[in-house]
């Protein structure tokens, strides 16, 4: 039997459907209206999505369906891109059609491996009952407070070394603003020499080979984790095409992490000044800083003093954008973060190409951790000879470790590169806590390994805990104590990495949460742990997948006598 077709166009009108709309949900007016108002005049470009977002979800607690579909139609986006890019970050609340908002109130409780040990999962059984159903108490992965642990997130307004008592007034008190002891605003940086520097190069008294020499003599390097060469990143984004960008890594989610926050709380500008000065150096145009959303009175701060600095400058500054994460700790991964930048979901990048010839927007893009720039000034006034002249036991430079865990003086510890976990518990932390005994140690973080007590004489440093399957990353240190289990450790740190993993790549996304559930059992399959091992290594797009296997197979390898 022959089938005839009928064009279209020759069907009756009445008989055309003429689509009235784009597709997707119809767009209620009254959540234009209101998305248009809070939007104002400013830009609807598409980088400028998750901005958009945290504005919505600041005034009205929760990113409704209508108010979503309201933000597609005024930014020109599929109503899809929208809500994939809303439901990957942890910090957005999206509600459903027909589901109810979250409470008024949202306390997040860290329950890190830092504050898990002081105390955390009692705030979490205790507090629900307390604050009754207005709040919502929820769990949440590390927010880089780990000194003082427990920590409780009220709001946005952090409750240090918390109790129930403390976060049950601060849910009363509503947001409040805390300004370091120390702290150096615009006009004290300026008046102990701050900007003179940058000063000198953008006018000519010093030239870009002499500060790159220096750079490279310091052996600076990147101290976001990965620790490339300072110098050299400025020569290979340099020798590309303009216009050249800069993305600046604030998002140090790392467990164990918070040194990045304690020197931006204090001393601002010498990480600006830093910044600035690498900007020049490489020919940067614009640039990017991209803050973690837990770092609220951090991001308020810095907002005051970047347009104190503006109004102040006597030369032209480059076009600074200061952009807001949303819960996300693969956007500490360099490509992943660049993706959320541009308004995207946090997902690593395959590679080539690298960052340095096609990275944000496409241009070639100088990429630094907050720390490493905030160094380049000392660098160059005091020389790279004497960077480098610091260190022991044969290793060169100075590194901030964050300290947390069983010692009595947790916190940022300036020390030589290459000083041992036993000399920086004893000179740095004031020893260990009254009634525990030095059982354990993470050096790198969440992903560096744990070693057991008896190996307290490795230097501390880049590769220099590779040949125990560690690695020391952004220099966090973890203590654990007789009171502790390594096992207990690790249960802890992979069920982090199975909540965080971004879910792009099939190793990651189920060989973490396969891991976390082979450890959570009492006996461990130890070979088929192996095997998982072998392939999230192997197989993984980026370094959550390729490290979180760490903490396992150091247990396998230290402590067997945990899983007997």
């Amino acid at each position: 039997m022959t089938q005839t077709i009928i064009p279209i166009a020759a069907l009756p009108a009445s008989s055309q459907r003429k689509r009235q709309a784009p597709k997707g949900r119809r767009v209620d007016p009254v959540a234009l209206s209101e998305v248009c108002e809070l939007l104002g005049d400013t830009s609807r470009q598409r980088d400028l999505l998750i901005e958009h977002l945290h504005k919505i979800q600041d005034r009205y607690g929760a990113l409704s369906a209508a108010h979503l579909a309201a933000l597609a139609q005024e930014m020109k986006l599929a109503q899809t891109e929208v809500y994939e890019v809303a439901t990957f970050y942890h910090h957005f609340d999206v509600v459903k059609e027909g589901g109810e908002a979250p409470a008024g109130l949202t306390v997040r409780v860290c329950d890190g491996l830092s504050c898990e040990m002081a105390g955390a999962q009692e705030l979490l059984k205790k507090l629900p009952s307390i604050l009754g159903r207005s709040v919502r108490v929820i769990a949440a992965p590390c927010v880089g407070r780990c000194e003082q642990a427990p920590v409780a997130v009220v709001g946005q307004n952090p409750v240090p070394n918390a109790t129930v008592e403390a976060v049950s007034a601060a849910a009363q008190a509503g947001q409040t603003r805390h300004v370091p002891d120390g702290f150096v605003d615009f006009d004290a940086y300026r008046a102990h020499g701050g900007y003179a520097l940058w000063q000198d190069c953008v006018s000519g008294a010093r030239d870009v080979e002499s500060v790159l020499k220096t750079m490279e003599d310091s052996g600076l390097r990147g101290l976001g984790g990965a620790g490339f060469p300072a110098g050299r990143k400025w020569r290979i984004v340099r020798a590309e095409q303009g216009p050249r960008l800069m993305a600046v890594n604030i998002d140090e989610g790392e467990p164990g992490t918070f040194k990045d926050r304690v020197y931006l709380e204090r001393d601002p500008h010498r990480f600006l000044e830093g910044m600035l000065i690498a900007a020049w150096a490489v020919g940067i145009d614009q640039i990017y800083v991209y803050l973690r959303d837990e770092y609220h009175g951090c991001r308020a701060m810095l907002e005051a003093e970047l347009a104190r600095l503006k109004t102040a400058s006597a030369a032209a500054l480059p076009e600074i954008h200061l952009r807001r994460g949303a819960g996300a700790y693969i956007c500490g991964e360099e490509s992943a973060m660049i993706e959320s930048i541009e308004g995207k979901r946090g997902m690593p990048r395959l590679r080539p190409p690298y960052v340095a010839q096609v990275g944000l927007f496409g241009r070639p893009t100088l990429e630094h951790n907050f720390e490493t720039l905030y160094w380049v000034r000392e660098l160059l006034e005091k020389g790279g000879a004497w960077f480098a002249s610091q260190g022991r036991n044969g290793r060169k430079g100075l590194r901030s470790f964050s300290v947390s865990g069983r010692v009595k003086q947790p916190g940022v510890k300036l020390a030589p590169a290459g000083i041992t976990i036993q000399q920086l518990i004893d000179e740095h932390c004031g020893g260990m806590q009254d009634g525990h005994a030095f059982y354990a140690y993470l050096p790198g973080g969440a992903s560096g390994g744990i070693l057991p007590a008896s190996m307290n004489e490795i230097p501390l440093d880049f590769d220099t805990l590779q040949p125990y399957g560690c690695f020391i990353g952004s220099a966090a240190v973890v203590v654990l104590s007789d009171h502790d289990t390594a096992v207990g450790a690790a249960r802890n740190l992979m069920n982090f990495f199975r909540h965080e993993s971004c879910g792009q790549c099939t190793p990651c996304r189920v060989g973490t949460a396969k891991a976390a559930a082979l450890i959570a059992k009492p006996s461990w399959d130890v070979g088929l742990l192996a095997e998982l091992s072998m392939v999230m290594r192997e197989a993984s797009i980026c370094g959550l997948g390729q490290a979180a296997p760490n903490p396992v197979d150091c247990v396998v390898k230290y402590f067997p006598h945990e899983l007997t």
